[in-house]
This record gives C-alpha cells, structure tokens and sequence, in this order.
C-alpha cells in the first residue's frame, strides 16, 4: 500500500486495504447517515464487512443518545448492529467513571436523559438533569445548596444548560477532590444545508473556565473510547481502520492509537482542510491529516462485490 499520506483510495488499494485490517471503527453522523438519511450505499459496505469476518464498531461523540438508540437507528436505516457494537460518548463517560474512576458517589450531571440512562445502566446516580432555573439573589448564589453525595461534575450535551447549572457545577468544582469529565470537545454542531449549532465543547468551555480546572474528556479524539472497544473485544490497533469525517476528532484519534485512517468526503470537512494540515509543519495538526480517502464509504462496495 502507498506509505503517502492523505492518499485517493482507489483501484486495487481498497482491497489491500480492507483486506489488512480485520476491525473497523465507523463514525455515523456524516459518514454512515446524514440526518434521518443513510448515507446511500453505507448500509450495504457494513454489513458485506460483517459478512467477510470482519469486527465492525460505530463510534460517536453525540452523548444525547444511548448505545441502544443509536443501535435502533442503525437498524431502521438498514444497518446490521447490535448495542454492543455501539460507543457513544454517554456510555464511555459513565465506563470511565465506573472502571477507571472507581466512583464512589453521586454525579452532578450536565448532560441529557441518555446520559442518565446509561449511568444508571452501570449503577452511578446522578442529581442535576433537566432544567435549573435562577433563583434568589446574587448574593445568595454562592450558598446555593449542594448535594454532599455528589463526588464528581460531568459535562455532555445539555439542552437545559443554564447560568444556575454553571454556578452549581463551579460550586461543587471548588472541591479539589471533585472530579471533572467531559463527554467531548466538538464546539460546533454540523447540521444539513450547512448550518450549525453550538456543541458540547462551548457548554465544557464555560464550565472550565468559571471553575479554572480542566475536564478529562473520554470522547475522540481522546484514546478512551478506543480502548474501551478493544480492552472488551481485542482488537488490534495495527489491524484497525478508523472511518471518519471529522479531521480534529476521527482522524486525530486514529492518529493517537496507531490506527489506519479513512476520511469519508460526506461530512464538513474536506481534502483541501487535510492537505492545509499535511503542509502546515505543525506535528499535532499532521495528526489529523489521513492515509487515505474517499468520497463515499460507498466507494468499498465494488471491492466487497467481488
């Protein structure tokens, strides 16, 4: 295969490629979907994977869904997945928290009811979903009352993200004993037609700087997530291709863990955002730049057809 990085994957490459690896590491919004639209052609290279003997993994930051959420619309989009082959960021934050933490106590939980779902999968409580208004006076917030079970702040996707929610999470934060997580880094939101919404990164952001500490976060491009897929199911990073659309969180990841790396063109970024890196001169901006990619994850089928 080319040694070449950010090379067009084409012709008899594709074959070489797949047949070097024996897991894959899918990304789903901007990869295998787009919205409520399976990327066309998507469904049919995962699933001849996992008819070839391949172990195939979706792997996402989005922390507003569970692993059975997302496993049911990668079922209803055609996709052959199971929960188990699904890592999402709510699920990783409450492994972390549950293998590597050893929590013991409450969570005060910036984040959304799928969050809740899978702490509570894992047996960890947590105080602090859903809407938090202001109340009182100013010079009452810095009593506000606390939960003294609560032994760490984590930061996901909250909907109901508010300046009360901020100053209860900074309040149990002055605590040094106090841990804080965050599910991921991603501050945009990409959305169809070329829009956006603010994401979990600006809510981290705040969160941080109010408290003047740093969040360990689990989600891509951090290693965690990965070494959740292979510590449960021995995968080898040498024989492990990452597939992604995203060059700060996909390819960086796959960059940190020694995996090859595929960069699909139905996203938001695009070629020219990976050469700008390859020619930058910078070392951490050559980690997002990929070995190969295509413009379709569609563009593996005729190679998997033979």
């Amino acid at each position: 295969m080319s040694g070449s990085k950010c090379t067009r994957l084409s012709g008899t490459l594709v074959r070489q490629l797949l047949d070097s690896v024996e897991s894959l590491l899918f990304d789903c919004d901007g990869v295998l979907w787009r919205g409520d639209q399976a990327v066309p052609g998507a469904a049919q290279v995962v699933n001849l994977l996992k008819e070839n003997g391949k172990k195939v993994f979706f792997i996402t930051n989005n922390s507003s869904k569970t692993r059975r959420m997302n496993a049911n619309k990668l079922s209803a989009l055609g996709f052959k997945a199971e929960t188990e082959d699904v890592f999402g960021t709510a699920y990783c934050c409450a492994a972390y928290l549950k293998t590597v933490c050893k929590l013991e106590g409450k969570v005060y939980l910036l984040g959304s009811d799928a969050m809740k779902e899978e702490f509570e999968e894992v047996g960890i409580q947590q105080t602090g979903v859903g809407p938090d208004h202001v109340t009182g006076k100013h010079g009452d917030w810095a009593n506000v009352p606390l939960d003294p079970d609560v032994r760490a702040v984590v930061v996901g996707f909250d909907e109901h993200f508010s300046y009360m929610k901020l100053n209860r999470a900074f309040q149990y934060l002055t605590r040094r004993d106090c841990l804080f997580v965050g599910t991921n880094r991603d501050v945009r939101l990409p959305l169809e037609g070329g829009k956006a919404v603010p994401g979990t990164g600006c809510l981290l952001n705040v969160v941080e700087t109010a408290a003047q500490r740093q969040a360990q976060t689990v989600g891509k491009p951090s290693r965690f997530m990965f070494d959740c897929i292979a510590s449960k199911f021995g995968v080898d990073p040498t024989s492990c291709l990452i597939v992604g659309d995203c060059l700060a969180t996909d390819i960086m990841m796959g960059s940190t863990c020694g995996l090859k790396t595929l960069f699909a063109l139905t996203g938001v970024d695009t070629v020219a955002d990976a050469e700008a890196h390859l020619s930058s001169g910078c070392e951490e901006r050559r980690g997002m730049v990929p070995d190969y990619y295509v413009e379709s994850v569609a563009e593996l089928l005729p190679a998997l057809q033979r």
